[in-house]
């Protein structure tokens, strides 16, 4: 155990050293929070010279900033460790540093073992992959480009969604409910234990013979002793617990029972990419809403994406009811896919107001519609 002053001034030393390769902080102390959810620094090297990279995420879109190193980048680092920050890891040639904000003070592990240095810094070449191109995942799994460009981008919604490694539990229960053929599901194990996490993850898809054949790729990669897969529903697969839990391109209400199987397991955070929303475009042609509302479902092109609206705005507010904090991002460009929203939530302590209850309440009645999640959790108190 140490003084929180003392370590965090380790910290600043490493992250001034020239040969710091990554820092991440996150997380918030009991005597504050951050301004900004997460904040990296890494080396880049740029036309005008050598920098080190801010990137701060407020839970929307990440801030950039390229720091001179001297005296800008100081007055930036002191900023940043000013912060009530709950945790530090700091990346050197030297070994790896992570500083736990604790009652007393810190508690700061290190790792003497050596960090690979990138092999590229500079920020005028295409941007930097979370899993190498030629890394050997993709040789089994396939990598084409869409595929490549898919997958960074959902392991940059999972990082933006966890907090820092060291915050995480050990092991780390991950379910990938409606998992297809997994390869997001072989992405996020390849990161997660990348970080060094004791990560156990398991794949759930109704067909057997997808589970026999991503158990097999699972064996081909060497990871079988901690990823693999059950065939089942998503809502009666045998799962005992969960800690994250991934749907990804569920369809319809396929997304409604991952959402509701979470809940039932308390996972601390989810991510949903969801795919169609047929339910409530039904639900709006039986019974279209009166009045001005009604231009807005008259032709169905336009009824089914207000639905697609209006179903993750619900799916949205139902989790804050049970306590949850949400976000509905761009999961991939949409050049890519029309399908590009992800719904992000991690559990909290926090208790939905009575105004936000009624709100939910007024606006499912304003336009007729029962939605599928509102069903499954018929009966199931709001934290």
């Amino acid at each position: 155990m140490a003084a929180l002053p003392e370590a965090l001034a380790e910290v600043r030393e490493l992250l001034l050293a020239p040969d710091l390769i990554r820092a991440t902080a996150g997380g918030q102390r009991r005597d504050g929070t951050p301004s900004v959810q997460r904040a990296t620094l890494r080396p880049v090297t740029l036309k005008a010279g050598d920098r080190v990279q801010l990137v701060t995420e407020d839970g929307q879109r990440p801030t950039t900033v390229n720091l001179a190193p001297g005296a800008e980048l100081a007055g930036r680092v002191d900023e940043l460790l000013a912060e009530p920050f709950g945790s530090w890891t700091v990346e050197t040639a030297h070994g790896t540093v992570r500083l736990q904000a604790t009652k007393k003070g810190a508690v700061l592990h290190r790792s003497a073992a050596p960090v690979a240095v990138p092999a590229v810094t500079a920020h005028d070449r295409p941007r930097e992959h979370l899993i190498d191109p030629g890394d050997p995942l993709y040789a089994v799994i396939g990598g084409d480009a869409a595929k490549r460009r898919q997958v960074d981008a959902f392991l940059r919604a999972l990082d933006a969604t966890l907090p820092d490694p060291a915050q995480l539990p050990s092991p780390l229960h991950v379910v990938d409910l409606g998992c297809g053929n997994a390869y997001l599901t072989f992405a996020a194990y390849r990161r997660l234990s990348g970080l060094g996490l004791d990560v156990r993850l398991v794949g759930v898809d109704v067909r057997d013979d997808q589970r026999e054949r991503n158990t097999a790729i699972a064996r081909k990669l060497g990871w079988a002793d901690h990823v693999s897969f059950v065939a089942g529903t998503i809502a009666d697969a045998p799962v005992p617990q969960a800690d994250v839990v991934l749907a990804l391109h569920a369809c319809d209400t396929a997304t409604d029972d991952a959402l509701a199987r979470a809940l039932s397991w308390d996972a601390r955070w989810i991510l949903a990419a969801p795919c169609c929303h047929k339910d409530l475009s039904r639900q709006l042609r039986r019974r279209p809403p009166e009045g001005a509302a009604a231009l807005l479902t008259e032709h169905g092109i336009l009824r089914e994406r207000f639905a697609d609206v209006l179903t993750d705005t619900v799916r949205a507010a139902l989790l804050r009811r049970q306590g949850y904090a949400v976000e509905v991002v761009e999961f991939i460009d949409s050049a890519h896919t029309p399908r590009n929203a992800m719904i992000r939530a991690h559990r909290t302590d926090r208790r939905p107001s009575p105004a936000e209850v009624a709100e939910l309440d007024a606006l499912l009645a304003e336009w007729h519609v029962q939605p599928h999640l509102a069903t499954l959790l018929a009966g199931t108190p709001a934290s």
